[in-house]
């Protein structure tokens, strides 16, 4: 057809256009910002927005050097950089190339009033959170019924548990009756006595996710008994909703995974700690079985009758060797004394010889001092009455008895008279009558 233009022939005209008009290459324009992400790549995305309107705008990572703050969301500000169309897509946006702060937007100052408010009353105190349980068999979520978030937790669920039953209450998530319906399912479904209840809904621009900074909202979940988790927006995105729930997830599927416990990964623990329980009992055996044969050992060592057969062959062994020094002794008493005898033989053999020789000597002698061998050379040997030998004639009185010893015999004979020697005195008797004469 003549006359027609190209998709990528229309938009760079119209780029170039938006390049040749003055004003829109060197602009500031004030605003709020939301929706605000920070890419990976550096780049910063966000929204510029007042009660009426909006722009998409982009600061580039090497324009960050005009960025003197962090950029967040529902602060004013003022954007210095030119207004040119996205080729590709169709679309105009800011480039922002300077960024200056300008104050704080109406939605951020009421989202600041609000939580001074509820803070002074207490109710993001630590003391009033519950915590979540750990094995929830049913799980309440409050969110849009066509929205991501729902499709994202049942999903998450239904791989993580497929036991655990999910009771959705489809609620209004954006717009002015969005509180009174998100603060209705919070009681409707805490009437239930469930486990656990997940309020939440997918990302959005601030003005998205207001119904979830609102009075009403905050005071339904701090009143719920039901544990509520909070999964609002994406991680960056921040309610006065997740400071009064017990638990803050940075997403619906987050938490999905907080309030669904992961039931394989909960058969492969209870795996572990049967195999672990069975290794503990296994090694509990073995010590137990190594005490048993340590203490049936220790038994057999104690055993009386063990007992008393070794003393009974310690005895044995005592007799023998017992046997075996008493007989070493024995013979060797017996070498002695039969070297001492031989010594003893020789010393008496030889007391024998002198003794003989000393016997025969005094044998001698006696048989020279021998009455008998005097009498047998024609000597008697006298004696009294009374058989006491004389040795003086005063010993013996006229007329007594005397008795004379020959070699061959005996003489008894009576004293006529007496005659003693002068040269010789001998015994003299007291009595004067003696009847012997001195010569």
């Amino acid at each position: 057809m003549a006359g027609a233009y190209s998709v990528s022939q229309v938009n760079a005209y119209i780029k170039n256009m938006f390049a040749q008009d003055f004003v829109l290459s060197r602009i500031s324009v004030k605003g709020e910002v939301s929706n605000c992400k920070y890419h990976t790549s550096g780049h910063i995305y966000f929204t510029l927005k007042d009660k009426t309107a909006a722009i998409s705008a982009v600061m580039f990572a090497g324009q960050r050097r005009g960025l003197s703050f962090r950029l967040e969301e529902g602060q004013q500000v003022i954007v210095k950089g030119s207004v040119e169309v996205y080729e590709r897509d169709g679309r105009y946006q800011l480039y922002a190339q300077e960024i200056s702060r300008e104050g704080i937007g109406d939605l951020f100052e009421r989202f600041q009033k609000l939580k001074s408010q509820l803070e002074e009353m207490g109710m993001f105190a630590p003391e009033y959170k519950r915590p979540i349980p750990r094995f929830a068999r049913t799980v309440g979520i409050v969110t849009a019924s066509t929205g991501a978030a729902i499709r994202d937790i049942m999903n998450i669920a239904a791989r993580r548990n497929p036991y655990v039953q999910l009771i959705l209450y489809p609620a209004l998530v954006q717009g002015e009756q969005a509180k009174y319906s998100i603060a209705k399912g919070i009681e409707t479904l805490d009437a239930m006595g469930l486990d656990v209840l997940i309020v939440g809904r997918g990302g959005g621009s601030i003005e998205d996710l207001w119904a979830f900074n609102e009075e009403m909202v905050a005071r339904a979940i701090f009143a719920c008994n039901t544990p509520v988790i909070s999964a609002v927006g994406h991680e960056t995105d921040v309610t006065i909703a997740d400071y009064v729930a017990d638990m803050r997830a940075p997403t619906p599927s987050a938490a999905a995974e907080l309030a669904v416990f992961d039931y394989c990964q909960f058969e492969n623990q209870l795996l572990g700690c049967q195999e672990a329980l069975r290794k503990a009992m296994d090694r509990r055996l073995e010590m137990r079985r190594y005490q048993t044969q340590q203490l049936r050992l220790r038994l057999q060592l104690h055993d009386p009758r063990r007992q008393i057969r070794e003393n009974r062959q310690r005895l044995a062994d005592s007799e023998e060797k017992l046997r075996a020094v008493m007989v070493s002794r024995i013979q060797a008493d017996r070498a002695r004394t039969d070297q001492m005898g031989k010594k003893i033989q020789d010393l008496m053999e030889k007391q024998a010889v002198r003794d003989r020789h000393r016997l025969n000597l005094i044998a001698s002698r006696l048989d020279g001092l021998s009455p008998l061998k005097k009498i047998g050379g024609g000597y008697g040997f006298l004696t009294d009455g009374r058989g006491l030998p004389l040795e003086s004639v005063s010993q013996v009185r006229k007329g007594e008895a005397i008795g004379i010893r020959l070699g061959d015999g005996k003489i008894t004979a009576q004293v006529s008279e007496c005659f003693p020697d002068r040269k010789k005195p001998g015994k003299q008797r007291k009595e004067k009558e003696d009847g012997c004469q001195e010569r």
